[in-house]
């Protein structure tokens, strides 16, 4: 079976979001899964680095089931998070866990004015863009002068004396635990083969850098396999 990493442009897309519909009612125990449960750790990581206050606006970009929007709100219960994606099953499987303002959403060319938000988040998104450029532009372009942007996303791994054991969490248990909980292997095939054709942690600061923001910074997570990166729209 063919992976959306096989294609390009508006199909890749159009891959992707068949893929994330078939995968949504499972979405966020695999996430648990195959993270160790580390990614509520981050996500709580992301939202602390937006500085939100009340009345903040904050937009969940490529929202799946909205976890970094409840988050948000967690940590800021007077703040106006709005959960956004282009996949409608994965919000549909959100709104089981409470109300959350939704938007039908495309990274690359986002229906919201400039400067519309206070700090803009995604998680696990970016690695799936067709145009990493032009989404971070589009995102840029939404926030408000003094608007944090922070993104959780898998990084491509430097060699180290891990690399064979991270290859095999990759490879092999989670195209395995994939297929048994959702039963889309290839879903789980294309993780890991995204995970190692996307950006390294310092490219995607430099592409950061290129699209506006200031005061990029990141955190490398999991063994190399996973980065928070945070920035600011001057």
């Amino acid at each position: 079976m063919s992976t959306p990493l096989e294609y390009s442009g508006k199909e890749r897309a159009e891959r992707v979001q068949k893929m994330f519909t078939k995968i949504a009612s499972r979405y966020d125990l695999m996430n648990r899964l195959m993270t160790v449960g580390q990614d509520i750790r981050w996500r709580k990581e992301v939202i602390a680095h937006t500085h939100l206050d009340a009345n903040d606006t904050l937009l969940d970009l490529g929202a799946g089931t909205g976890d970094l929007a409840r988050e948000a709100l967690r940590q800021q219960p007077a703040s106006h998070p709005l959960a956004a994606d282009f996949t409608l099953e994965m919000m549909r499987a959100g709104k089981k866990y409470g109300q959350l303002d939704w938007s039908a959403a495309d990274a690359l060319n986002l229906p919201f004015s400039n400067e519309r938000f206070d700090a803009i988040v995604s998680g696990f998104l970016m690695r799936n863009v067709t145009d990493v450029p032009r989404a971070l532009n589009e995102q840029y372009r939404a926030l408000k002068p003094g608007g944090r942007i922070v993104i959780l996303d898998t990084t491509r791994p430097r060699k180290n004396i891990l690399t064979p054991f991270i290859n095999i969490h990759l490879n092999y248990i989670i195209p395995a635990l994939g297929s048994l909980l959702t039963g889309e292997r290839d879903a789980y095939t294309y993780l890991p083969d995204s995970t190692k054709g996307f950006l390294s942690a310092e490219e995607l600061a430099a592409h950061m850098a290129v699209a506006g923001f200031k005061n990029i910074n990141f955190s490398v997570k999991m063994f190399g396999t996973v980065a928070i990166h945070w920035g600011q729209k001057e």
